[in-house]
């Protein structure tokens, strides 16, 4: 049966002041003209007319779609479009595809990009929650990573969203093992972002790309680089800190307080189906991932031939069940909730769902891995090792999910994920 449409929408926004040094996304640098002038830059409100006319032509291919309950303006700096072109895609996204009664709308916001004014209009416009993109506390390491913004506009970003006082979602970015990044910074910066209040911080670990300027510059683990022993401090650092903050470690890089988790990109733990609009962004429909294309000029051709119908998007094409399997351990194994085997066994199999266990077995012994009961209850190891013997009808045994500990288990997520695939996929 065809999956449920999307209820979830991410539209990208590619402009940026200029391309950071551990940027490989799809980005259109403007140079560094004044981000909050009220003229459009021209390259701007195209791009939004092209936007624009993807949306209308997708819905018009759409056989059925459900009201949206998530939007998510990302990028690039998202901040830099001009509130009332943000207004246009808004509108769109509603008179198109319909949005439920509360939806949650975010957007990327850098520092140095918006004031209050701005601020409080996308705010009118229906904008609920804002993703801050500060990085680091230290003005040496904003310059190490090319930002295009200091200290001075973070603090000042910071009291804007903290005084607006119809916002009451926001997240904080930071990325740590940036070079010549130290153990006391980072932990500074982590103590910033605690006293900055917000209801959610992102951690994310920096990889280092080819094609960017970091990735002609450095090699992962070697000086200034961090080595992986410190990077892997570094999360447990993060852990530790945001969860002592009162901070829940929802996801392998997520931290909320109470009830704030990012609703959007639940969506993508939970493998559910979400519309992609834009510039290199990624779609999932009806089981089937795609791309649109990453440059502006074959972009705007696949939205002609869109338009024509002569690209068909996401006609069921079937979809590989060992794909689907290995995208919901993947996926799942990111969040603190884990993998449901029941739910696995009943789309997968009894024994699948059993050979993962198996195979899983020396990390519950060690503590990488936490076995649950149907309470989610953790097993001790024994208990886990009785569990697998016994014999359930739904799932071969009577372990109901597994999860990665925090922070050991999810600082080896790339290696069990790589176990599970092996016996997904041998």
């Amino acid at each position: 049966p065809p999956l449920p449409p999307p209820t979830s929408a991410y539209v990208h926004l590619p402009f940026c002041r200029k391309r950071c040094h551990y940027c490989d996304f799809p980005i259109i640098a403007l140079g560094s003209s004044t981000p909050h002038r009220p003229d459009t830059d021209p390259r701007i409100s195209n791009y939004v007319q092209l936007l624009l006319r993807e949306i209308a032509a997708t819905r018009a291919w759409s056989d059925d779609c459900s009201p949206l309950e998530t939007v998510f303006l990302g990028g690039g700096t998202p901040s830099l479009v001009p509130p009332g072109l943000v207004s246009s895609i808004l509108d769109a996204l509603k008179s198109r595809f319909g949005m439920c009664d509360s939806p949650e709308v975010s957007i990327e916001m850098d520092p140095g990009t918006f004031d209050k004014e701005k601020l409080e209009r996308l705010l009118e416009l229906g904008v609920n929650r804002v993703s801050l993109g500060v990085q680091a506390f230290q003005e040496e390491l904003l310059r190490a990573c090319g930002r295009a913004h200091g200290l001075k506009n973070v603090y000042e970003a910071i009291e804007i969203v903290n005084d607006c006082g119809e916002l009451q979602n926001w997240s904080m970015d930071l990325i740590s093992s940036l070079p010549h990044q130290s153990q006391e910074m980072w932990e500074e910066s982590l103590c910033c972002a605690i006293s900055a209040r917000p209801t959610h911080v992102s951690v994310y670990d920096l990889q280092v790309e080819q094609g960017t300027k970091f990735g002609h510059l450095y090699t992962p683990g070697v000086f200034p680089l961090p080595t992986e022993l410190q990077s892997a401090d570094f999360y447990r650092t993060a852990s530790r800190m945001l969860s002592g903050a009162g901070y829940s470690h929802y996801e392998i890089s997520s931290y909320c307080k109470d009830r704030y988790e990012c609703k959007h990109n639940l969506t993508y733990w939970l493998n559910r189906s979400f519309y992609g609009f834009g510039l290199g962004s990624a779609s999932y429909i009806n089981g089937v991932r795609f791309s649109r294309p990453r440059r502006l000029k074959e972009y705007e051709e696949w939205v002609q031939k869109l338009e024509d119908g002569s690209v068909v998007l996401h006609e069921g094409s079937s979809v590989d069940t060992k794909d689907m399997a290995m995208d919901v351990v993947m996926l799942s194994l990111r969040t603190a909730k884990g993998l449901d085997l029941r739910g696995f066994a009943k789309c997968f199999g009894k024994s699948l769902a059993c050979s993962l266990c198996q195979a899983l077995r020396q990390y519950v012994e060690s503590g990488h891995v936490a076995a649950m009961d149907d309470d989610r209850n953790m097993l001790s190891y024994p208990e886990f090792e009785l569990k697998m013997s016994e014999d359930n009808d739904e799932t071969g045994n009577g372990v109901a999910s597994i999860r990665l500990s925090d922070p050991d288990g999810f600082l080896l997520s790339n290696e069990l994920i790589s176990i599970a695939f092996g016996i997904i996929a041998p």
